[in-house]
């Protein structure tokens, strides 16, 4: 008897466990972001505990991308969805609008005074969805985000991680204004691939000229790369730059173009604008991106 009783009480406390370990993965927190420069920042900002996906992995540009059926299949799981806005993610809206309607799905744009916003040149009524190119504005956004997710959820502020990534944050934008304030003004010019950093440029005092507009759903014409080659001439422009998301194949016409017109431009290297680097190197999260763009831009027009 004794023994039957013994067996009953281990049998309630492998249950019982069973049951526990079933409550808390129902209650763990599944949080998918669609591009990995948002994923990113919120490992930086949430408890350790949340998972966090992402949709977009390295090199993808969220301008033409269309999600998979995995990629719908984490949507319908995640418990909170999370987005850029502002059009970024174009061919997901009506995704996005609909997910809307049965779960908590917050764009970090929405966290932003639109007074703040760089109107669209291209698009009437729309904005510059590249806000993450200016520290102080991202530093806005996510918090405004991360303290939604927050109250939602109903957990404690008191994060020391989260208040360590917001400063570094800060201190990362600092770090960016000393250095290309020591550039001269009249080399202070970004020529880039796509026009992603306006953002950047209104922040940190650079005149941006990009060949596309701010979205990649259009190809560079060849008025585009005409005017581009004319620019960079008259202003003794010394690089230009290719981009992670954008085939490099107009930047290349345009330093082509002025050879012909007997003037040498060099190709300063590659910039990170609307996707992070591979996993586990140094341009893989948001700020290794940030500090080789700065330091990429840095090394080539001064």
């Amino acid at each position: 008897m004794n023994r039957l009783i013994k067996n009953a009480f281990i049998l309630i406390a492998f249950l019982s466990l069973a049951s526990c370990e079933k409550k808390v993965e129902k209650e763990e927190v599944v949080i998918t972001a669609t591009t990995g420069i948002i994923a990113d920042c919120l490992k930086n900002l949430l408890p350790d505990e949340v998972v966090i996906k992402s949709l977009m992995g390295p090199g993808i540009d969220p301008h033409l991308y269309k999600p998979t059926s995995a990629d719908l299949a984490k949507l319908k799981e995640a418990d909170i969805v999370v987005y850029n806005g502002l059009a970024l993610e174009g061919k997901m809206e009506e995704i996005l609008k609909n997910l809307s309607k049965k779960k908590p799905t917050l764009a970090v744009s929405d966290f932003l005074d639109q007074e703040n916003l760089i109107s669209s040149k291209a698009y009437t009524g729309l904005y510059d969805p590249h806000i993450w190119f200016d520290m102080e504005l991202w530093r806005e956004g996510i918090q405004g985000l991360s303290d939604s997710i927050y109250a939602q959820q109903e957990w404690e502020l008191g994060n020391g991680k989260r208040s360590a990534y917001l400063d570094s944050l800060s201190n990362l934008s600092s770090w960016i204004s000393n250095n290309l304030n020591a550039v001269p003004e009249e080399k202070r010019i970004l020529v880039t691939a796509h026009d992603a950093f306006s953002y950047f440029g209104r922040a940190y005092g650079i005149r941006v000229v990009g060949l596309q507009g701010i979205s990649t759903l259009s190809e560079a014409g060849l008025k585009d790369i005409e005017n581009t080659i004319s620019f960079i001439i008259e202003n003794q422009i010394k690089a230009v730059f290719i981009e992670n998301i954008v085939s490099p194949k107009a930047i290349k016409a345009v330093i082509e173009g002025c050879k012909l017109q007997g003037y040498d431009v060099e190709l300063g290297g590659t910039l990170y604008s609307d996707a992070l680097g591979k996993d586990g190197t140094a341009e893989g999260d948001y700020l290794g991106m940030i500090r080789h763009n700065v330091n990429t831009i840095m090394n080539s027009i001064r």
